[in-house]
């Protein structure tokens, strides 16, 4: 713009006040694609308040209905007369504690043995070529297709003759089972992210195939093992119908069966049944808490690939 009045001076021209030079202004800020309107914000924020709110309210409602005695679901929304006898009657007159400790046992016994299997699957699945690979995997595939009332009868006839039905050891296998052909496939997927190169400089250091696998993949594979025990976890801390046609004997039962023993032909204890609930979801919650910082890498490993 200087140069233009300089010349326009030089010919003889007079400068007027449209040639002046205007200060610029600064550009307003354009809105990024991921910046949001301050009316989207509030709609956003109040679907996950409303979202949040449908989420806790059966919990809180069974909360409430547990404090209210005995006779709590008669009126629930009474916010008055709490009383923790559900919870003393629950410990302390019945056969929770037991069932509990099944539970913790199966449920745990479950997860260790499950993992352990699906980690190893997994991983000769990705690493090793041998024959019957793909029919293996496919195998499991089909297996997850079966729901559990078919499973029933043959799962049945293989503990009888192993002498394993009514014990721990046979619910544990049962519910492997169940939860290492969708674990397995999980860490194959997980373990195709892991550089084979690896492997290799593991090998060249003298390690084994085990000892690469174990010192080595491992350590770099808390993600898709913490997904894969929590998800053997709550399969077998929540399962009702193998327990339930396994289990004969009330010292043997686990949470899910035992809590049968409150519903009668004609009544329902509804106030030990919410206690119940309530401290069943703590294991869950506790298991859930020390492996939510692994689960979003461990759920989304294996979705891209390069």
């Amino acid at each position: 713009m200087t140069e233009n009045i300089a010349f326009s001076m030089r010919r003889g021209g007079s400068v007027t006040r449209s040639e002046h030079v205007r200060p610029r202004t600064a550009p307003r800020p354009r809105r990024g694609h991921r910046q949001r309107s301050p009316a989207a914000s509030v709609a956003l924020h109040a679907t996950l308040g409303v979202a949040t709110v449908l989420a806790l309210f059966p919990i809180a409602f069974i909360l409430l209905v547990s404090l209210r005695g005995e006779n709590g679901w008669t009126h629930p929304t009474e916010l008055s007369g709490f009383t923790v006898s559900n919870y003393i009657h629950l410990l302390g007159g019945t056969e929770f504690l037991v069932w509990f400790a099944n539970s913790t046992i199966v449920a745990g016994g479950a997860t260790l043995v499950g993992v352990a299997i699906s980690a190893s699957a997994g991983y000769a699945a990705s690493r090793l070529r041998f024959p019957g690979q793909r029919s293996l995997m496919w195998s499991f595939l089909v297996f997850q297709m079966f729901p559990v009332a078919v499973l029933i009868v043959p799962l049945y006839n293989i503990l009888s003759t192993l002498g394993l039905l009514n014990t721990h050891g046979g619910l544990i296998l049962t519910y492997c089972s169940v939860s290492v052909p969708f674990c397995a496939w999980m860490l194959k997927s997980y373990f195709d992210t892991i550089p084979v190169s690896l492997d290799e400089a593991g090998q060249v250091d003298g390690l084994t195939p085990f000892g690469t696998f174990w010192r080595l993949i491992v350590p770099l594979s808390r993600p898709g093992l913490a997904v894969t025990g929590f998800y053997t976890f709550l399969t077998a801390w929540s399962e009702v119908a193998f327990a339930t046609q396994f289990m004969n004997s009330e010292d043997r039962y686990t949470l899910a069966v035992g809590l049968q023993n409150f519903v009668g032909p004609h009544r329902a204890e509804w106030g030990l049944m919410t206690a119940a609930s309530i401290l069943i979801m703590v294991p869950a919650g506790v298991v859930f808490f020390f492996a939510q910082r692994h689960l979003v890498a461990g759920l989304t490993a294996g979705g891209t690939k390069g």
